[in-house]
């Protein structure tokens, strides 16, 4: 029997009472990223609505403070 795909996966922020992304974070944020630079969908980290706000917001002030690339190469 196959396994199910539809599995609801848990938000990391909520599991781990994470009330704050800090920008300043490259390696934490890089988590939220595809290889080609992009920010990855909530379907595919499992973050909630919320988070996944925070989280892209975080994402885009890190690209603006030339912290993080706007496309790789």
């Amino acid at each position: 029997m196959p396994a199910p795909t539809n599995i609801k996966k848990v938000c990391l922020f909520c599991a781990e009472k994470i009330s704050f992304v800090d920008y300043k974070d490259i390696q934490f944020l890089r988590r939220f990223m595809s290889p080609h630079a992009k920010i990855m969908s909530s379907n595919k980290t499992g973050t909630c609505a919320k988070h996944q706000r925070t989280v892209s917001q975080a994402l885009k002030r890190a690209r603006h403070m030339a912290l993080l690339p706007f496309v790789a190469a």
